[in-house]
C-alpha cells in the first residue's frame, strides 16, 4: 500500500514537473515566434518605408521637372501660381520654389514676409546634383524634421514627415543620413525624437534593451531607414498564441517543438538559404557597362552578383560573399557566377575578341587547387577564348603574397587578364606590384569622388597614374558618377576605361546586350558620317 502511495505520489510529482517544464518550454517557445513575428513586421515595415522614399524621390525630381518649364519670369507672382497649381496635384509635397545660396528666394505657399531669414543647411548632395536639407521656419511640418531638395535653384519641401504616409505606419521610425564623407549621422524624418545613436545607420537587426530595431540604408539617397517595436509590446501582439502554447506544452511538445525551431532557424539561416540559392541557380547576373573614356564606346563589363532571400529581401554582395567564405563555399559562388555569366555572354565573347568580361573571385579562390580547372572547363564548355576574360582580385586578397603570384601567374600563363580591383585602399609598392605581374589596376571609387576637391586622396591620385604607367598596367576608373569627374579621366592624354553610374548601372543581361547593340549603331552612323 505504502509502495502504491509512492509510486502515486512519484508520478504525480513527475506529472506536475513536466507540465511545469512542459508550460514553461511553451512560454519560451510562443515568446520566440511573437519575436520571430516582430523582426518580420520590422523588416516588413521598413522595406515598405524604404520603397516609398524611393518612390516619392521619382515624383518628386519629375515635379521638379515640370516646374523647372516654367514660362513665367522667376518668381513672379504667375509662376508662383504655376508652382502651387502642380503641388496641389500632390500629396507629398508641401512647398516649392526657387533659392540661392541656400537662401530661399520665393515660395508658392508663404509670403514673402514669412520666408526663412537664415539659408537652408545643407545636410549632403544626391547623384544628379541635387542636394537635401533640413527645412526650418514656416515650412516645418509640425515639430518634426521636414526635408527639402534642392535642384539648381529650385526647390521643394517634401511632406512625407507628416499626414498619411506617418499615421498609416504600423511601426514607429526613423530615417538618418548614412555617415560619409563630408556627411554627419542625423535625423531626418521620425515618428518620434529618438536620441542619435549608431544602431541607425548600422544595417540589420539590433537589440537595445528592450527594444527592437531594424535597419536597411539606401545607397541611391544616402539615407538609412529604421523600424522599432518594444518587447513587451510585441509579446502583448501575439497573446492568443502564447497562451496555445502555454496550454500544450508538454515534455514532449517542448522537445518536439525545441528541436523543429532549432532546425527551423538553421535552415532558414542566412548560410544555409545561400547554399540552397547557389545549388538551385538562385543567384541573378547583373552586368555593368565598362567604357573607353576617350571613345565612350563601351568595351567590357563587370559580372556583378545578386541575390535574394526566402523572405524577399535583397542581401548586399560584400555580405553574401563574406557569409559564402566563412562557410567555406565561396568556390561554388565562383562557379556559379563564371558559368551564368559565360552562358549571357558568350556569343558576344565569340564575335567581339576586343569586348572584356570581368569577374570577381575572392581572396580564398586564389588557394582553391579547384579554381583554375573550373575556369578551364568553363571555357571549354562556352566556347570562350582566355583572352577574353578579366579576372578581378582585391588588393587585399593579394596579402598572402607568394600564393597570389603563384596563382596570378598561372592565370596570366593560361591567357587571362588579371585586374587589381579597389586600388588604393591596401599598400601596393612598385616591386610588389611587378611580382604580381597583373595586366590592369581599377582605381577605387575614393580616389574618383576626390576628383575637384582638396581631399588627400586627389593628391595621390596622380601617383598612381604614375606607378600604372612605369609599369605599363592599363587603368580603369571605378565610380564614375559626374560629368566632371569622366572629363577629368580622359584628359589626362593618357588611354583609360571607366565604369560607374555616368555611363550605366548594372543591368540584366538582354538590356546590357541592347546597350551594346545601340552603341555599335552609334559608332557606325558616326563613321559612316565622316
Amino acid at each position: 500500500m505504502n509502495t502504491e502511495r509512492h509510486r502515486v505520489r512519484v508520478t504525480l510529482a513527475v506529472t506536475i514537473l513536466a507540465t511545469v517544464f512542459g508550460s514553461g518550454a511553451g512560454l519560451m517557445l510562443g515568446s520566440g515566434l511573437a519575436l520571430r513575428q516582430a523582426m518580420h513586421l520590422l523588416k516588413q515595415e521598413t522595406g515598405r518605408l524604404i520603397a516609398e522614399e524611393d518612390a516619392t524621390l521619382k515624383e518628386t525630381f519629375a515635379m521638379m521637372k515640370q516646374m523647372n518649364s516654367s514660362p513665367y519670369p522667376h518668381c513672379s507672382e504667375a509662376e508662383m501660381a504655376y508652382f502651387r497649381k502642380l503641388l496641389f496635384q500632390t500629396d507629398f509635397l508641401r512647398d516649392g520654389g526657387r533659392m540661392q545660396d541656400g537662401k530661399i528666394e520665393c515660395s508658392a505657399t508663404l509670403n514673402k514676409a514669412d520666408l526663412p531669414a537664415a539659408p537652408m543647411k545643407i545636410q549632403y548632395s544626391m547623384p544628379g546634383d541635387a542636394n537635401v536639407f533640413l527645412v526650418t521656419g514656416a515650412l516645418q511640418v509640425r515639430d518634426q524634421p521636414t526635408v527639402g531638395l534642392q535642384l539648381k535653384d529650385l526647390y521643394v519641401v517634401i511632406n512625407s514627415g507628416a499626414g498619411r504616409r506617418l499615421e498609416s505606419n504600423a511601426l514607429p521610425f526613423i530615417m538618418t543620413i548614412k555617415p560619409g564623407s563630408g556627411r554627419d549621422p542625423g535625423r531626418l524624418l521620425s515618428t518620434d525624437p529618438l536620441p542619435g545613436d549608431a544602431v541607425f545607420t548600422t544595417e540589420g537587426l539590433v537589440r537595445r534593451g528592450q527594444t527592437l530595431y531594424f535597419t536597411r540604408c539606401a545607397a541611391e539617397n544616402m539615407s538609412c531607414t529604421t523600424t522599432h517595436i518594444g518587447i513587451v509590446e510585441a509579446l502583448q501582439t501575439d497573446r492568443a498564441e502564447l497562451k496555445v502554447c502555454i496550454l500544450l506544452g508538454g515534455i514532449v511538445g517542448a522537445l518536439l517543438g525545441f528541436l523543429t525551431s532549432l532546425a527551423y532557424r538553421r535552415s532558414r539561416s542566412m548560410e544555409q538559404q545561400l547554399r540552397r540559392a547557389i545549388s538551385k541557380d538562385k543567384l541573378r547576373m547583373v552586368y555593368q557597362p565598362i567604357v573607353d573614356l576617350i571613345t565612350r564606346r563601351i568595351v567590357g563589363a563587370e559580372a556583378l552578383a545578386r541575390w535574394t532571400d526566402e523572405e524577399g529581401f535583397a542581401v548586399g554582395p560584400d555580405l553574401f560573399v563574406r557569409v559564402a567564405e566563412e562557410g567555406s563555399f565561396v568556390g561554388a559562388l565562383t562557379r556559379l557566377v563564371a558559368r551564368q555569366a559565360l552562358r549571357d555572354f558568350g556569343a558576344t565573347l565569340r564575335s567581339h575578341p576586343d569586348f572584356r568580361l570581368s569577374i570577381n573571385v575572392a581572396a580564398t579562390d586564389l588557394g582553391d587547387p579547384a579554381f583554375l580547372p573550373m575556369l578551364e572547363e568553363a571555357l571549354i564548355l562556352s566556347g570562350v577564348q582566355a583572352q577574353s576574360l578579366a579576372i578581378e582580385v582585391t588588393e587585399s586578397s593579394t596579402a598572402r603574397h607568394e600564393l597570389a603570384i603563384e596563382t596570378i601567374r598561372r592565370l596570366r600563363e593560361m591567357g587571362f587578364s588579371v585586374h587589381i580591383d579597389d586600388f588604393g585602399t591596401g599598400y601596393s609598392s612598385l616591386s610588389y606590384l611587378h611580382d604580381l605581374a597583373i595586366s590592369a589596376i581599377k582605381i577605387d571609387k575614393s580616389f574618383t569622388r576626390s576628383v575637384g576637391t582638396q581631399a588627400v586622396t586627389m593628391a595621390i591620385l596622380p601617383q598612381i597614374l604614375a606607378m600604372a604607367d612605369a609599369l605599363k598596367l592599363q587603368v580603369i576608373v571605378e565610380g564614375i558618377e559626374t560629368g566632371p569627374q569622366a572629363e577629368y579621366f580622359s584628359s589626362l592624354g593618357r588611354p583609360a576605361l571607366g565604369q560607374g553610374w555616368f555611363f550605366g548601372y548594372p543591368v540584366p543581361a538582354e538590356r546590357f546586350h541592347r546597350l551594346l547593340a545601340e552603341d555599335e549603331k552609334k559608332a557606325q552612323a558616326a563613321i559612316a558620317g565622316d
